[in-house]
């Protein structure tokens, strides 16, 4: 039995679920309709961006999801694990109202939040120069599952419109150009991370990140060390001659929803898979091409980015030869 010899080319898959528009049913478990989302703002983020953000609902009924509108217009679907979402494509130097609705698991959708207001700055006409980085970064625990940050103001030619906040490699908040301090949420206890922030202005320019804050959360219950993809399963099959891989896995529990994973074939970074919808809730699947040569044998396993921005743990590795009759480890 033969080792695999080829290499696979990296690439990425954008999967675009449909939003469908919820009312009128009943939840099936208590027939209440969800209240009104509480914590909402908005911030301008750029000339055309706003960042809208709310408290999560709790309690009775399930909410599974949240509706964003500008005045009377709905503009964003919201997976009910979520709490922000940036408003894009605006106009700049324009006022607008958000108002932010939760959605029962039945469908029947909430009366909306209180109004917020939130005014995009001008557009600067050839503006190429970026903020400075903030200086001085700084941060505190704050108990297992939140930390807050603080930074100094960065300069710019015209102005600093908004600061974000990266976690590793992920954008995971952001606030308006006049705070120097967010509380980030939604971690897991007894976890290390590196957050750094980036000045933004009205055309879009992002200054160089400042040096990184490296924070560890309390421990506690729910550390989330379970994080890698249960159930995962690899098997191959043939079309016109080529072998693929099938990949299927139940995505692990966060508090927030997947949509990104990376996949390790034969002990290299092979491929992303990036959602671009809503992910599936239960068991999800993904094929990829690996060669059109019988025999060859192959070694793959999958972890996820979680919503906190850190990669979680790698499945149960499995193995597959193609042309053999397909294994299931």
């Amino acid at each position: 039995m033969r080792r695999a010899r080829t290499s696979v080319i990296c690439g990425s898959l954008l999967l675009v679920a449909s939003c469908g528009w919820g009312g009128g049913q009943d939840d099936g478990r208590s027939g209440r309709l969800p209240s009104a989302p509480a914590g909402v703002t908005a911030a301008a983020g750029s000339a055309t961006s706003v960042h809208v953000m709310w408290n999560l609902a709790t309690g009775d009924p399930e909410i599974a999801g949240y509706e964003v509108y500008r005045g009377g217009r709905k503009v964003k679907d919201v997976p009910g694990t979520e709490h922000m979402v940036d408003v894009t494509r605006l106009t700049p130097a324009t006022a607008y109202v958000f108002t932010v609705r939760a959605r029962a698991a039945g469908g029947d959708v909430g009366p909306p939040s209180r109004r917020v207001r939130a005014t995009t700055p001008a557009a600067t006409a050839a503006d190429h120069r970026a903020p400075t980085r903030p200086e001085h970064p700084g941060g505190r625990v704050l108990g297992g599952r939140a930390v807050q940050l603080s930074w100094g103001r960065s300069t710019d030619d015209r102005r600093v419109a908004s600061y974000d906040i990266h976690q590793g490699g992920s954008k995971i908040h952001s606030v308006g150009g006049g705070q120097t301090a967010a509380v980030i949420t939604g971690l897991r206890p007894g976890t290390r991370y590196s957050f750094t922030v980036r000045a933004r202005d009205a055309a879009d320019n992002v200054s160089p990140p400042g040096e990184p804050v490296r924070l560890t959360t309390a421990p506690g219950p729910g550390d989330g060390r379970d994080t890698a993809p249960a159930a995962f399963r690899a098997t191959t099959h043939t079309s016109d001659g080529a072998y693929s891989l099938d990949l299927s896995w139940v995505p692990p529990k966060t508090d927030g929803v997947i949509t990104e994973y990376q996949i390790r074939l034969d002990g290299r970074a092979a491929t992303s898979l990036v959602w671009g919808g809503t992910p599936p809730a239960g068991r999800a699947s993904y094929s990829f091409y690996i060669g059109r040569e019988a025999g060859i044998t192959h070694r793959v396993r999958i972890r996820a980015k979680l919503p906190d921005g850190t990669w979680g743990g790698f499945s149960a590795e499995r193995t597959v030869t193609t042309g053999a009759t397909d294994r299931r480890d």
